[in-house]
């Protein structure tokens, strides 16, 4: 029951300011102008400024877990791979590839993380070795494939001019940047010395982040687009939810992994699809509406599938209170 209760409250709240967003935008309350211009502040902005934060003040050097951190960024290099050859092998209409390989591989482990194992443990656990470990993969992975799956991509019929787009992409990715000063503001003991005023206006910034994405994610929301795209939806987020926990977690029970590390590594596979997933979608030219739809659809379905891989590793003892 405490696995349920604190899934449930992590995980339904974000998904009804989804739904908030969405009920404003059908009452006429956002433009299409503000929705572009909320996009771009929150991805160019208030993400990476929310990633600069988390990292910042976390101590990574004394906390820092080797093969916790090769293990998450081994696994996500392998789930993307996989699940980029599978898309293109059999997904029939090539202009959803890009945001489906994205949105089935990112989680808001960066989000949430936080959060649950707060909630399970009262501290931030090993999640600052996950987000080191995967976080900067997740992104440049992401620029990767939305670059070459992009709509304009047909266009860039050189391959060399690709992986040069790719290239520049990655280095001025805004949530790249942020992991990186992040990391560099940790080394430092940054908010040990930055003055209040300066520290309390990043955390404002940064407070933003989370919320106004998922405003923003609501609004976008097309339903009659949306039901046109359920089975990838659903294919997506099956992918997401229990087809990478499930064989990413044994393996990491068969390798040793146990207690907050392997929370660690729950909260990592098994959280939902990451809002940012959309905000990167939108600004690169790929399909929003089946990302917002697993986005939603992640969100929902996570207070069931992550409390049942918590019970699980809980009840056979993997992890303990």
């Amino acid at each position: 029951m405490d696995s349920l209760i604190y899934s449930l409250n992590a995980t339904v709240p974000v998904f009804l300011i989804i739904v908030i967003g969405y009920l404003l935008n059908r009452k006429g309350m956002f433009s299409d102008g503000f929705i572009s211009s909320a996009n771009k502040f929150i991805f160019n902005v208030c993400l990476p400024i929310m990633v600069f934060k988390d990292l910042a003040k976390t101590d990574i050097v004394s906390d820092f877990d080797l093969g916790l951190v090769l293990y998450s960024a081994i696994i996500t290099t392998v789930a993307f791979i996989a699940i980029w050859i599978c898309a293109r092998l059999f997904i029939k209409d090539k202009s959803i590839i890009g945001a489906f390989v994205q949105a089935a591989y990112r989680s808001s482990v960066a989000v949430m993380g936080f959060a649950f194992m707060m909630n399970i443990y009262g501290t931030a656990g090993d999640i600052p070795m996950i987000i080191i470990g995967c976080v900067p993969l997740y992104n440049i992975y992401a620029v990767t494939v939305l670059t070459f799956e992009a709509e304009d991509a047909q266009s860039i019929s050189n391959k060399s001019e690709k992986i040069k787009k790719a290239a520049v992409g990655i280095v001025k990715n805004p949530i790249i940047i942020g992991i990186v000063v992040g990391s560099l503001g940790s080394l430092i003991h940054i908010y040990d010395w930055l003055p209040q005023i300066c520290s309390k206006t990043i955390d404002n910034l940064a407070a933003i982040a989370t919320p106004l994405s998922l405003i923003v994610i609501g609004a976008s929301f097309e339903g009659r687009k949306a039901i046109a795209k359920l089975v990838p939806t659903a294919i997506c987020s099956a992918v997401k939810l229990i087809v990478l926990p499930a064989v990413f977690l044994l393996i990491a029970v068969k390798l040793g992994f146990r207690d907050d590390a392997l929370l660690a590594l729950v909260i990592m596979l098994g959280s939902p699809t990451t809002p940012s997933c959309y905000i990167m979608a939108k600004n690169m030219k790929n399909d929003g509406v089946l990302t917002s739809s697993v986005i939603a659809a992640t969100t929902l379905l996570s207070s069931v599938t992550l409390t049942f891989w918590i019970f699980l590793m809980r009840f056979l003892g993997y992890i303990s209170q």
